[in-house]
């Protein structure tokens, strides 16, 4: 099942530390937000998916902050394509999105249960190096895409 996952693709590269470091701070944010359901953690997170889904910035707060860890610990260089990130920072803001409203609209319940998705997502990229995205992207998008 694996070999059949198709992700976007581009030609802009971004480094993998990075983004697994990133992803490891939405980790923390989002689990943040599953013990205090403060409205101004999916606010924050609204902001920096955006930043990273859809403005030529080539960094959001959380990355920037990744890559100054990536160079303190001298870890590895390793680019990968940036476009799969692109589409999963669209997914997370849509999720932040989600998780803000019904905090505001104080179903808070609904909105730890999305938590706890993006949770689960931004821990596959960061410990197991396992694109959500992409699995979103093969199995829900491209079908619905290839349909019309």
């Amino acid at each position: 099942m694996m070999k059949n996952i198709i992700c976007p693709v581009s030609d802009k590269r971004v480094n993998e530390s990075v983004v697994r470091l990133t992803a490891l701070m939405i980790v923390f944010l989002t689990g943040l937000f599953l013990i205090v359901p403060n409205p101004f953690i999916p606010l924050y997170l609204i902001f920096d998916f955006y930043i990273r889904a859809f403005t030529k910035s080539k960094f959001s707060p959380l990355s920037w902050f990744a890559s100054q860890l990536v160079i303190f610990f001298k870890l590895p260089k390793h680019m990968i394509d940036k476009a799969p990130k692109i589409f999963a920072a669209r997914i997370g803001l849509v999720f932040s999105i989600f998780m803000l409203a019904f905090t505001l609209f104080s179903l808070t319940n609904v909105a730890i249960v999305i938590a706890s998705v993006l949770v689960l997502f931004a821990f596959l990229e960061c410990g197991i190096n396992f694109c959500a995205g992409c699995w979103v992207y093969t199995y829900i998008v491209l079908p619905l895409y290839k349909d019309n």
